[in-house]
């Protein structure tokens, strides 16, 4: 076993490696008048994700589709909880016009859970993808999908428009799913990603570290994940949204983080990107590449 040390909440203040700039400049401002004026939703902003600064400077965004308002009530997220009353059948020609606007070459989708949708929102999903395809034919696509419930007809539909990577995050590990991801199901995670590496697609995934998980139990996961068909793995430091959410119960140092790059990988990833500003999203162009 790897001995690795850590950094306990007990020091209130965040480390230094968490800092992230101010967003700022022309190609943010850019983003934010084309977000604002499509009327769109994007996990940067619903997420409060730290690197929306760098990403949006450069000229792209995560969009957030199906709404901002969440059927599921996951002790980690900061996206409103509670009963959608959006579903906007124009929402896919506004997001594919929006990223030719932007002239992004990789675009990155996600949504919220929308659990009480027969489909789970899938024919949404798929127009999407479609109709950004036929706008941007150039524009390679992440589509980071929702856990369908074993729908898998949902899941087929969302997963065959054509886009580039298939993520769905795991988010934690097995043992703190009730605590962390009460509405979802470890095994179903799995079970989710491995239809979907045999549908073809390369699949990928995210964990959260900090919220009491074990080094064995990280480990565990990656093994859990390479059986299951999974590419690309993304590691990085949860940050506790509000003081009504999951506390941070480890501040994990870089050093941990470039540990488990080296460990998954020799447990069979393709590709892990590991730090403590790495969210789903992040370099995600550079997953595009990785051998199906």
């Amino acid at each position: 076993m790897i001995e690795l040390p850590v950094i306990t909440s007990e020091r209130k203040k965040r480390p230094d490696w968490l800092r992230v700039k101010l967003p700022v400049g022309p190609e943010y401002r850019k983003v934010r008048t084309i977000v604002d004026t499509n009327k769109l939703h994007t996990i940067c902003e619903s997420g409060n994700c730290p690197n929306m600064g760098e990403c949006w400077g450069e000229g792209t965004a995560t969009f957030m589709i199906l709404g901002n308002v969440c059927t599921r009530s996951c002790s980690f997220c900061a996206v409103a909880t509670g009963r959608p009353n959006e579903y906007d059948v124009d929402e896919p020609r506004r997001v594919a016009e929006a990223i030719k606007t932007m002239g992004v070459k990789h675009a990155v989708i996600t949504s919220v859970n929308r659990d009480e949708l027969k489909d789970k929102g899938a024919e949404i999903w798929y127009q999407t993808v479609v109709l950004t395809k036929e706008l941007s034919p150039a524009t390679t696509i992440e589509t980071l999908i929702p856990d369908t419930k074993n729908n898998w007809d949902a899941l087929e539909r969302m997963i065959s428009a054509g886009q580039e990577v298939v993520s769905h995050n795991m988010e934690t590990v097995a043992r703190l799913y009730r605590a962390v991801r009460p509405q979802a199901k470890y095994e179903r995670s799995l079970e989710q990603i491995r239809r979907t590496k045999a549908y073809g697609k390369r699949t990928k995934s995210g964990i959260m570290l900090g919220l009491g998980e074990t080094q064995e139990e990280v480990f565990k996961a990656m093994d859990d994940l390479v059986a299951h068909g999974l590419d690309v793995l993304t590691l990085g430091q949860y940050l506790q949204p509000t003081k009504m959410h999951h506390e941070v119960i480890e501040w994990i140092h870089p050093d941990i983080f470039a540990l488990y790059r080296e460990e998954g990988l020799k447990r069979g990833l393709k590709y892990v990107e590991s730090g403590p500003l790495v969210r789903s999203s992040y370099h995600s162009e550079r997953h595009v590449n990785v051998p199906i």
